[in-house]
């Protein structure tokens, strides 16, 4: 009788051991370096993602949320990294994609259409009218940037479609970019001119507008970070700031989300999780 009811105990153990593994949310981080945290402490073994380890948006949300993560996010990502191997040699972060998934969260397209060149092109080391206006130089016969963006949307939508065909029962969340520097700017904490500060914060809501469109008209779910970091800029005291401006005051990449930055994404992205319905195959 002893031997039966240690056999019991033991499937009980074995049983409740497969039900929590069973409940274990599993999610996996796609993106750029919106998403990876580079250089904020501690990183990655593997150095050329420049991506946090524990501190990034994703590891927080994780978690907040009880699950396992595979972050696969790199710094510098494209879209068409998602499928490719980034610098020839990093594996394509749909690879990280299961059927079994739960959660997939998604930060990109900056680099498409090359929004940290568009800002340090912004940048005018003295005030008006001693320079040139990025704004002037990239709106003269239209707007190149609206116009890379317009170009990348069938892009991503094509690649939202391919996430949910491989993951056809996650939980899929699309972040949109930050609010990186304030209407007007404020130069020369930023040494941005306020008509460029303006067309700069502009083309990345507009960004983050064309995701969030694409994104809806799958039925997935955008998680709105501008709206997160409103007063928490460029522009704000350092230790009030969620973003890095052109000579960074913590330990993070110009132009980047600290480590504030990532944990209150990271808090945003985990309510979010925990709202939102999972995708229909």
């Amino acid at each position: 009788m002893r031997i039966v009811a240690g056999l019991a105990v033991v499937a009980m153990l074995v049983a409740g051991t497969s039900t929590a593994q069973a409940d274990t949310l599993d999610y996996v981080a796609l993106g750029d370096s919106a998403a990876a945290g580079p250089l904020i402490p501690n990183q990655d073994p593997a150095l050329w993602c420049l991506r946090s380890s524990n501190n990034n948006y994703p590891q927080v949300a994780a978690k907040i949320l009880g699950a396992t993560l595979t972050d696969v996010t790199c710094s510098g990502a494209k879209t068409d990294d998602f499928a490719g191997r980034q610098f020839g040699f990093v594996k394509p972060q749909y690879e990280a994609l299961k059927s079994t998934t739960d959660i997939v969260s998604i930060t990109i397209g900056g680099n498409d259409v090359g929004l940290v060149q568009t800002a340090l092109g912004c940048i005018n080391l003295l005030p008006e009218p001693a320079g040139l206006s990025c704004k002037a130089r990239l709106t003269a016969g239209g707007d190149q940037v609206a116009a890379a963006i317009a170009a990348w949307a069938p892009e991503f939508g094509a690649a939202l479609d391919e996430v949910k065909r491989r993951a056809p029962h996650a939980k899929i969340l699309v972040t949109g970019y930050g609010t990186y520097i304030r209407p007007g700017g404020c130069y020369p904490v930023q040494p941005i001119w306020a008509r460029d500060a303006d067309y700069l914060q502009g083309s990345v809501d507009l960004l983050s507008a064309t995701a969030k469109a694409e994104a809806e008209k799958r039925g997935t779910t955008y998680v709105d970070l501008a709206a997160v970091s409103v007063g928490h800029d460029t522009c704000a005291r350092p230790s009030e700031r969620y973003l890095e401006g052109l000579i960074p005051t913590t330990i993070a990449a110009p132009l980047h989300p600290n480590a504030a930055g990532m944990a209150a994404f990271g808090a945003t992205v985990a309510r979010a999780a925990q709202q939102a319905q999972p995708s229909e195959a």
